[in-house]
């Protein structure tokens, strides 16, 4: 386990109060789509999701990168040396949607965007650490807004293409925000804040199983490739194929086993997948904060959300060990060690 080199000074998450049921979304989907008979309840049934949050009308994900940002910066006030928006969604595909963040925020200093699905803010912490590591900044922050509700089909075709729309009914919009700072060298035996270990893997053979498809190369201008294209059972297959031993090496090569750690943060998809993946690692359920069912799939904002909520509920304080597993369509895994 090397040395840290940045802590994370403040978390900021920001949840729309409007929300809509999944008993609503099967409403609205019978009742728009009154030939394909419908399975009453199935939604619920299959992902365990409750309701999902709705950005405000008007909002784009800029808006609830910001609104979560300024949360963080009341948290932890001072100079921001770099922003990295970190997100799934974006407002244009130009300007990077950093420049429009850093603008709302009244900033000053570089911007960057990090994009990898669900698991961007894993990644933004990855980058930025390295870059505090190298002396380039010393406060950076990451801020997240997903937007993903544009993305949802509601006129549907046929019983295939509900299926293959069907994830896109349980994603949520929100905001996140971290600050990472530099801290003073010390070792983890001493017990010191900040990121500690960290472990990426992908499989991009599987980038085809889940897409947005319009917006690019691909399909600039096609609208009617503007909304999710997922095979859910072969994501949920890619990500078993990946299997425990990434976490399982991560955790013998820093010497530590679950009991260690106060907080497992896993990205949630779906509360039945939710069992076997902690039966297959070994780690006890009670050791996480279950968000899916009260608030949908909130893609790279589920992380920062999950220690969030964990810090209110005391369930985590200053010194607490923490592993972040980030899972995302492409596919990738991430994995990181925070010591709090």
């Amino acid at each position: 386990m090397h040395s840290a080199s940045a802590r994370i000074a403040g978390i900021g998450i920001y949840l729309p109060d409007e929300t809509r049921t999944t008993k609503q979304t099967e409403r609205d989907l019978r009742d728009r789509n009154p030939k394909l008979k419908l399975a009453t309840g199935l939604i619920g049934r299959l992902t365990g999701v409750e309701s999902v949050h709705l950005r405000p009308e008007g909002w784009q994900t800029s808006d609830l990168a910001v609104a979560a940002a300024e949360k963080a910066l009341e948290e932890s006030p001072g100079d921001i040396d770099l922003v990295i928006f970190a997100s799934a969604s974006q407002d244009l595909i130009e300007p990077a949607t950093s420049h429009i963040v850093a603008a709302k925020l009244g900033l000053d200093c570089p911007v960057m965007d990090v994009k990898n699905a669900c698991n961007s803010v894993i990644n933004a912490m990855q980058v930025a650490e390295a870059l505090i590591a190298a002396g380039q900044y010393r406060r950076v922050l990451i801020a997240s807004g997903e937007q993903p509700s544009h993305g949802v089909r509601w006129a549907l075709k046929d019983h295939e293409q509900f299926i293959r729309s069907f994830p896109g009914y349980t994603m949520s919009d929100g905001g996140a925000a971290v600050i990472l700072e530099a801290t003073d060298t010390a070792t983890f035996e001493n017990g010191a804040a900040g990121i500690l270990d960290s472990s990426f893997v992908a499989v991009s053979r599987h980038w085809e199983i889940g897409t947005l498809p319009t917006g690019g190369s691909m399909n600039p201008r096609d609208m009617d490739r503007a909304y999710f294209d997922m095979d859910g059972s072969g994501l949920q297959q890619a990500f078993l194929e990946l299997g425990p031993q990434p976490v399982l090496d991560l955790l013998e090569r820093n010497g530590l086993n679950w009991d260690d750690f106060d907080l497992v943060a896993i990205h949630q998809v779906a509360l039945p997948y939710l069992p076997p993946i902690f039966e297959r690692l070994g780690v006890a359920p009670g050791k996480s904060v279950i968000t899916i069912a009260d608030h949908g799939n909130l893609a790279s904002v589920t992380l920062p959300l999950q220690l969030q909520l964990a810090r209110e509920r005391g369930l985590v304080a200053p010194g607490s060990l923490v592993l972040l597993i980030g899972l995302a369509g492409g596919i990738s895994l991430g994995l990181m060690v925070v010591r709090l």
